[in-house]
């Protein structure tokens, strides 16, 4: 078989599905692209067995069908010094010997058979369909991603859970510490009004394949799934990867519901006060105290071993009896870091419980809450 590709659109394409393979394989076969031409659309696929990324395009002409496996590393390092221009790929059939062809000179390298790369699971009769735009769930997974585990003795916390009712979709991450959960609406499901909501856990690496993709695609993604595998289909896009098995956490039951301190902040003077303030605090710890007042924050740390410390007060509307409750600086950092408001809602009840960090205003069809677990204070 013979294809003329651009070179440029051929290097985008393989390295944006490279990121699946991994740096040692169990199968020597997954260290290579599958390349699979018919008639003029080269469809190209990465796989590490549990995720599969695939993506095509179409060739400025091709001859013959076939599929051939072809080094991945050797194929990006030689597209990767390549200016933009056609290049030939000519594919011997019988022994898979593969020549590439530029304006300048041929680059020879020895093919695998395409048969021997492994087969796509397939999904159940019973599997579900979920449809949603590609903005949505962008900003989903972008939101939430930061929050998941790495927890070996609890897989389940490793991923993104996705909870889907009839008219709407769920998200939630968390690590124990800090919890990130993202509501939105999904333009159709074949799940019905009377149906128990249905979900899955989405792993930690497809989720940050799906971070990078997402970004360049438009339209809509259809999510496919049953009990052990969902695939996400996009306009260039198909992604197939195998679910964490498991029961994830009763999130609503740690969210509080009655939080008498209501407090309204600008997001970026007080994360960036928390970057500040956070130097001085001790690093075992990352302790970092906000004592509320009518009206201002005062946001304190200290280091009693280096003998550093540091305050710094900045103002909110607030109301009420003054309050006191710690937090793990890089948690706070991180969690401001994920949110886009200007403005924000600090939701407390007392220094004990969890602390609920929400925007003042949330994007259209989008209800963002972030959880973050208190430091007991010491004095």
């Amino acid at each position: 078989m013979k294809f003329i590709v651009s070179s440029t659109e051929l290097l985008s394409h393989l390295q944006s599905i490279s990121r699946v393979i991994n740096s040692k394989n169990s199968l020597p076969i997954l260290d290579n692209f599958l390349l699979h031409l018919n008639g003029n659309t080269l469809t190209m696929t990465a796989s590490d067995i549990e995720t599969t990324l695939i993506t095509s395009m179409e060739v400025e002409s091709g001859e013959g069908n076939g599929k051939v496996a072809v080094s991945s590393r050797l194929l990006l390092d030689t597209l990767r010094e390549f200016s933009e221009q056609p290049l030939t790929f000519t594919i011997n059939d019988s022994n898979l010997a593969m020549v590439i062809s530029s304006a300048n000179g041929t680059y020879n390298f020895i093919g695998q058979n395409g048969d021997e790369y492994p087969r796509m699971p397939q999904l159940q009769d019973d599997a579900k369909l979920l449809t949603l735009s590609v903005s949505q769930l962008s900003s989903g997974i972008s939101k939430t991603l930061f929050c998941t585990a790495d927890d070996e003795l609890r897989p389940v916390m490793n991923g993104i859970y996705f909870d889907i009712s009839a008219d709407k979709l769920t998200l939630v991450a968390t690590d124990a510490h800090k919890l990130v959960r993202y509501k939105t609406v999904h333009t159709s499901s074949s799940i019905q009004e009377e149906d128990e909501a249905v979900s899955f856990i989405l792993p930690k690496k497809p989720a940050n394949m799906l971070k990078n993709i997402l970004p360049k695609e438009s339209g809509e993604v259809q999510i496919h799934f049953d009990k052990k595998n969902a695939h996400f289909k996009l306009a260039n896009y198909t992604m197939i990867c195998r679910q964490i098995e498991g029961r994830f956490p009763n999130y609503s039951a740690v969210i509080p519901n009655s939080n008498p301190y209501k407090i309204i902040i600008d997001r970026i003077t007080l994360m960036n006060a928390m970057k500040r303030v956070s130097v001085f605090s001790n690093q075992g710890s990352n302790l970092v105290k906000l004592a509320i007042n009518e009206n201002q924050i005062n946001i304190s740390a200290q280091d009693i071993d280096f003998s550093i410390s540091a305050e710094e007060t900045i103002s909110c509307q607030f109301e009420g009896e003054p309050i006191r409750i710690g937090f793990k600086s890089p948690f706070l950092i991180e969690i401001l870091g994920n949110i886009n408001a200007g403005d924000i809602i600090l939701e407390l009840s007392d220094a004990s419980r969890a602390g609920l960090i929400l925007p003042f205003e949330n994007e259209t069809n989008e209800e963002i809450l972030m959880l973050l677990m208190p430091m007991l204070l010491n004095d």
